[in-house]
């Protein structure tokens, strides 16, 4: 049997009374970070190197790097890359994939700065070197993307520098020729990191056009080819010192390394004057 439910009106005054549910909260955020806009400090690393060869190290004088902001043109770093020429082993015979580090495996020289950034900075970076060499001065530069705190080291931003150095042993430039005399001229040459050249080596001279020239004021009056001398380095070629009266503002020996396949090349100049033949003969009575 069912039983009948008295509802009362202070029961259904009951059932819809409003009563107070608890507050659903949303999960507390964290505070900002009060450093959010303070500057990221950055490292770097630039390495210069020779192309096809080693990094310009104290040996050549090293490199100077310039670290330009490109919006601002603000200059951000300045210095000189020191330290070793790098492992030649590794660097020249060793295969190695591309992530592998190549420079930074063995010391090597590099320029290192910490910069203090706050965005995404564009940059130019620029280096010229070697240094100790500033008629084989080379220059090259390249456009990088900062971002704040990431930093970019091992191997690092590295800049290749295309050239040789070629040096004039002898004669030495500056000093007087004897008319009619036979001559030898002896130059040195050398990649942009100082490595010498030489047959068969790391840097094949076989593989580089060597050739020397004799001028008189800007016409060539003998092109010379050039030997291996059987030292480090050294190309030699006999020549004839034309007579005094051919050269009276005396004549220029120039020598030109040349490797079209890595785009590699030098030139060494040197002036000098000429004294007459009769000299040379009144020396030896």
């Amino acid at each position: 049997m069912m039983r009948a439910v008295v509802v009362t009106p202070l029961l259904l005054l009951f059932l819809f009374l409003p009563f107070p549910c608890p507050a659903l909260t949303p999960e507390e955020e964290p505070p900002p970070d009060p450093h959010l806009n303070d500057p990221k400090p950055t490292t770097i690393v630039v390495r210069v190197v020779a192309h096809g060869s080693m990094v310009l190290g104290r040996e050549v004088g090293g490199a100077r790097i310039t670290v330009t902001d490109i919006a601002t043109h603000e200059v951000l770093a300045t210095g000189i890359q020191q330290g070793e020429a790098g492992d030649q082993n590794l660097i020249m015979r060793t295969p190695h994939l591309m992530e592998e580090p190549l420079y930074s495996a063995r010391p090597a020289a590099a320029f290192t700065a910490t910069l203090e950034l706050r965005r995404p900075t564009a940059v130019e970076i620029a280096a010229e070197g070697p240094l100790a060499y500033p008629a084989s001065a080379r220059r090259a530069s390249k456009t990088v993307l900062l971002i704040p705190g990431e930093d970019l080291t091992n191997d690092g931003i590295v800049l290749h520098l295309n050239g040789y150095l070629v040096q004039i042993e002898h004669p030495k430039p500056g000093e007087a020729l004897i008319a009619k005399d036979d001559v030898k001229l002896r130059a040195s040459i050398r990649t942009l990191s100082g490595a010498p050249v030489r047959p068969h080596g790391d840097w094949d001279s076989r593989k580089i056009r060597i050739y020397g020239e004799v001028l008189v004021g800007d016409r060539i009056v003998e092109r010379l080819q050039m030997f291996y001398a059987g030292e480090g380095g050294n190309f030699e070629a006999p020549f004839f010192v034309p007579g005094s009266k051919e050269v009276p503002d005396g004549l220029t020996l120039r020598v030109v390394a040349a490797d079209l396949s890595t785009g590699n090349s030098g030139v060494g100049t040197a002036k000098y004057s000429v004294l007459s033949e009769r000299l040379k003969s009144s020396s030896r009575q």
